[in-house]
This record gives structure tokens, C-alpha cells and sequence, in this order.
């Protein structure tokens, strides 16, 4: 591809992903559907503009590494502890319930390959925290009892979600299931996650001090980026997909993050939030990237969408997933409202259910018909509960705990 092609490619992408971010949410819609939308209208599926070329998905890679980086730096492990076994118990049932589902209607109603409904079915668990902090935020209930469970759920949710990609990312590269291979890869995980934090946080000090005596600007943004780059080729080495990387990089230069048992290196809440306020700009920057890149790999006109098969199993799955988490909440002691609030509120699958979905498609898991009846189940679970919340909320906003 020639410099001044690639340039222009580029100005495409970021200006139409950010004019149709924008536009849905002014519309109060979830902004990654506007991206998604960007790369379906740039793509084969409709002007044919862009190509899905080697150099953008490597773009497209690091972007969703940074945007595991932003859920791991936005996750509070501290509230999550002292929000007691509420969020767990709807976060376990929130995975289970949507993947058995999945699993099921894919595997044995739908004759799929046992791979393929394994994608299909941690496709379906993912809850998108940002989408959900975003629709609590706007009606004024972010710090509500009902939040406080939503919050703490959808946590340990993408926690468990992103683990559970490690083991479908295993599955796909290595051509089949593998009772070996997933021991080797649930150690390597584990090993990764306990020890990532302590790394990170001692070279966040390092870096740190040399943010005091440094004579040049950008120190914090390139030293940060170079970290989580640096833990995404580690996750790739011990067997992990990158991006999970980027979330243990993330969780551990959280603010809101402690070491177990009383170990502990002193955060400086300053240097975390100009860590924080600097890397915004560029994770905001190649995160729609990888969006736009979704949807360009979506053709739609090679979808037979006369076939029963695609509306069939779009129908199903959506009504599954949606299903699965309304009743992730039925276990907790609370009032059917609250009860019915709280499943609401872990419905859309947003960013991390097109990572899942992405993920299935690249490792040539997924058919074009398969990768776009989850691309439509995502659409559908995204952007419809903010909708239904905010219709919700002011009419039965009496029948829930007060603020």
C-alpha cells in the first residue's frame, strides 16, 4: 500500500468512526455501534471504499489491546471485594446460563461443530461494563444499591470472560480441544495473572521516578504504552491472546488496586491519574480502529439472507443471551424489580462480545453467516436495554432501593 493511500484510508476511518460515534450518542445509543456502522458502510458490505488490509488489523490489534488496557485500569477490585456475594453469584450465573444456551442451541439444534458452539456460547457471556456504567451514569442511579451489584458483577464477568477467550483462543489455534493443552494454558493464566501484578507495579515506580527527573514531555504515554505492549507479547508467549496482556497491565496500574495478602507497593494517586488523563487520548484514538475494522470485515453481500438459517439462529441466540442474563439476578435476595433491573443492566455485550466474535472470525472458526448472526445478536443486545432501562427507570423507580 502506497503512503498517500494509507493516509487517506485512515482519515476514512477516523473521521467516519467519529462522526457516527458521535451520532448515536446523541441518539443515546452505545457510540460502538456508530463505529461498527463506520466500518459497514466503508466496507464490501456497502461503498466498497476500504480493504481489511494486513496494516490496519495490526492497527486494529493494538487498539483492542488498549481497550483491555482502559477495563482493566476502570476496574475496582476494592469495591468488588466489599460488594460481599451478590456480584458473584450473578457474575457466575451470568457466565454459565448465556454460554450453556449458547452452547446448546448451536451445538444440538443447530448442528454446529463443537468448536464452533463453544465460540458461540462465550460469545453470549460477555457483559460490556462501559456501556453499563454509561446508562446508570445518565439516570442518576450509578451509585444505587442495584449498581453496586451491576457493577461488581459485570467485573467479575469480563475477569472470567476474558479468561474464558485465553482457553477459545487455545482451542482455535491449536485445531480442537485438548484436555493437555487447556491444563498447560489455565496454568500459564494463572502463573500470568499472579505475578503480572507485582511486575507492573514495580516498574510503574520505575517509571515514576523517572517522570520526576525527566527534561522531555510524553515520558508517562510512552513508557506506558511500551508496558502494555511489553505484557501483550508476554500473555502471546505463555499461550494467552495478547489483549489479555493489556488487561493485566491495566488492573494492575489501577488506582483501585491492591496486592493480596497485605502486599503492597504505595500508590500515588497524582502520578495514577496524570497515567490515566495522558494514555486517554491515545487509547481513544486506536480503539475505534478496531470497531470500524469489525465491521469491514462483515460482507454482507455474500450472505444469502434468504437462507432460514441466518434470521433462525440470529433470532434464537438473541433471545438466549438476552434470557441468560435476566436470569443471572434470579438467585440474590432482592425484589423482583430490583431483581429484573440488575439482568437488565447485564445484557449488552458491546465491545467485549465483538472481541469474542472478531476473535471467532479471524481463526476462521466462525462462517461469514455464523460471524454475522453474532455480529446482529451483539448489535441487538447492545443497543437495545439502554432503551429499555430508560422507559424502565422513571416508572418503576419507586419499587426499587432508594439512592
Amino acid at each position: 500500500m502506497e503512503a498517500q493511500n494509507f493516509f487517506l484510508i485512515l482519515l476514512a476511518i477516523l473521521l467516519t468512526a467519529r462522526l457516527l460515534g458521535e451520532l448515536a450518542a446523541r441518539l443515546s445509543a452505545p457510540p460502538v455501534i456508530g463505529e461498527l456502522l463506520a466500518g459497514v458502510l466503508l466496507g464490501p458490505s456497502l461503498l466498497g471504499w476500504v480493504d481489511p488490509s494486513e496494516v490496519f488489523r495490526l492497527l486494529a490489534e493494538i487498539g483492542i489491546i488498549l481497550l483491555l488496557f482502559e477495563v482493566g485500569l476502570e476496574t475496582d477490585v476494592l469495591r468488588l471485594v466489599r460488594t460481599g456475594a451478590k456480584p458473584i453469584l450473578v457474575a457466575l450465573a451470568g457466565i454459565i446460563l448465556p454460554f450453556v444456551f449458547g452452547f446448546a442451541a448451536s451445538f444440538m439444534v443447530f448442528r454446529q461443530s463443537l468448536l464452533i458452539a463453544l465460540f458461540v456460547g462465550g460469545t453470549l457471556t460477555a457483559t460490556s461494563i462501559g456501556i453499563t456504567v454509561r446508562v446508570l451514569a445518565d439516570l442518576g442511579r450509578n451509585q444505587a444499591h442495584e449498581s453496586r451489584i451491576v457493577l461488581g458483577a459485570a467485573v467479575l464477568d469480563d475477569v472470567m470472560g476474558v479468561v474464558l477467550l485465553a482457553f477459545l483462543y487455545e482451542f482455535s489455534i491449536g485445531g480442537g480441544i485438548s484436555l493437555a493443552n487447556t491444563g498447560r494454558v489455565a496454568l500459564f493464566i494463572t502463573l500470568f495473572m499472579l505475578l503480572a501484578p507485582f511486575a507492573a507495579k514495580g516498574m510503574a515506580e520505575i517509571i515514576k521516578r523517572f517522570d520526576r527527573v525527566s527534561q522531555t514531555p510524553g515520558l508517562i504515554p510512552t513508557t506506558v504504552v511500551s508496558l502494555v505492549l511489553f505484557f501483550a507479547w508476554l500473555a502471546h508467549v505463555v499461550g494467552a491472546p495478547e489483549l489479555l496482556g493489556g488487561f493485566a497491565a491495566g488492573l494492575a496500574l489501577s488506582r483501585r488496586f491492591f496486592l493480596p495478602m497485605g502486599v503492597a507497593i504505595a500508590t500515588d494517586p497524582g502520578f495514577a491519574h496524570r497515567m490515566e488523563e495522558q494514555m486517554k487520548p491515545i487509547i481513544h484514538l486506536f480503539t475505534p480502529i478496531f470497531f470500524v475494522m469489525v465491521g469491514l470485515s462483515l460482507n454482507f453481500r455474500t450472505i444469502d439472507w434468504g437462507s432460514s438459517f441466518v434470521w433462525q439462529f440470529s433470532l434464537v441466540l438473541f433471545v438466549l443471551a438476552v434470557a441468560g442474563k435476566l436470569l443471572s439476578a434470579i438467585l440474590i435476595r432482592e425484589n423482583l424489580h430490583t431483581r429484573l433491573v440488575i439482568g437488565l443492566a447485564m445484557v449488552p455485550r458491546g465491545e467485549v462480545g465483538l472481541i469474542f466474535a472478531e476473535l471467532g472470525r479471524a481463526s476462521a472458526v466462525f462462517s461469514n453467516e455464523v460471524y454475522a448472526a453474532m455480529v446482529v445478536v451483539i448489535a441487538l443486545t447492545t443497543l437495545l436495554p439502554p432503551f429499555v432501562m430508560k422507559w424502565y427507570y422513571p416508572r418503576f423507580r419507586h419499587k426499587l432501593p432508594s439512592a
